[in-house]
């Protein structure tokens, strides 16, 4: 699951913290980065598990709406809706995959998830994608998982009150969503009604190579970086050294760090990557400062013989 893209951001959090908390053994910044990349993969599990949980909800919701129904004597809008998601085929195997069984008995319960599933229970069965995917008529596997993906990439994304309540677990889960939600959707659309509760899902890693990286990466940034704040600030043309802000140190020591010690990723790509993470990170004006700064330094490393590739 965790690529480079990903790895890098890992990273940069851990070394934007390391410096500022005034330096760690190598063995502690390992174990720092294991723990943070674990935590990143239990998002995944807890994005996907939270589909159960309103999935459940669903369930409750119906049999209660049913209740009152035969009571009453008359059918429900409301139940037919509560039974559609309780009934979707998608929904029903994920609650039986086996590795969210096995991540539901370590999890925590966290307060906030009863709000939280009974208000995306509501903005599901409430919304558009639902009315449009009721009035197809079309309930079979495909559609089903086809509503939960269309649901998914429109409510649950970017919801501030799930940012806020993932927040308060893990400061850093806020600054990986936006990479995890792609992967909860690439997982949506990899499940096949075959592979029952065993259905794959993504592993920490998509490879040995992508933890070599994250792991790479942190130490060649760390070991040299007396050297890379030094060439960073030799040649901040312009712009006093004291005055640059720690974020955009950092992402120009990972940078730098990427292109002078690890071989097998192109310049153009370490360029791309860092200025795309200080657009995120940092203001509009410091990713162009970093952009022509590293520019001139590449050139420069170039001329010394230091950068190969």
């Amino acid at each position: 699951m965790i690529n480079r893209e990903l790895a890098r951001l890992k990273v940069f959090q851990l070394i934007y913290a390391y410096g500022r908390s005034g330096g760690k053994p190598m063995d502690a910044a390992d174990k720092e980065l294991e723990f943070s990349l674990e935590k990143t993969h239990e998002l995944y599990l807890y994005l996907l598990n939270f589909l159960v949980d309103v999935h459940d909800y669903a369930v409750r919701k119906f049999e209660s709406l049913s209740a009152i129904s035969k009571r009453n004597g008359e059918d429900s809008g409301d139940a037919e809706r509560a039974r559609l998601l309780a009934e979707n085929r998608f929904l029903l195997q994920l609650a039986e995959n086996e590795t969210l069984a096995a991540y539901r008995e370590k999890k925590e319960d966290w307060d906030e998830e009863p709000a939280l599933r009974k208000r995306f229970y509501e903005e599901f069965v409430g919304s558009d994608i639902f009315a449009a995917y009721q009035e197809s008529a079309q309930f079979d596997y495909d559609a089903d998982r086809e509503l939960v993906r269309k649901l998914y990439r429109t409510l649950v994304e970017g919801d501030e009150g799930l940012d806020e309540a993932l927040e308060e677990h893990n400061l850093y889960w806020n600054d990986d969503r936006w990479v995890v939600d792609s992967f909860v959707v690439k997982t949506v659309k990899r499940f096949n009604p075959e592979n029952g509760a065993e259905q794959a899902l993504l592993p920490t890693f998509e490879n040995a190579d992508e933890k070599q990286f994250a792991f790479d990466l942190l130490h060649q940034t760390l070991e040299h970086e007396e050297e890379l704040v030094d060439l960073i600030r030799r040649n901040c043309k312009n712009w006093d050294f004291e005055r640059l802000a720690v974020v955009d140190v950092t992402i120009m020591e990972m940078a730098l760090a990427e292109m002078l010690y690890m071989p097998g990723v192109p310049v153009v790509v370490s360029m791309s990557v860092y200025i795309d993470l200080a657009k995120v990170y940092s203001t509009p004006q410091s990713s162009g400062y970093i952009n022509g700064l590293l520019d001139h330094l590449v050139d420069l490393l170039r001329k010394d013989g230091k950068l190969l590739k």
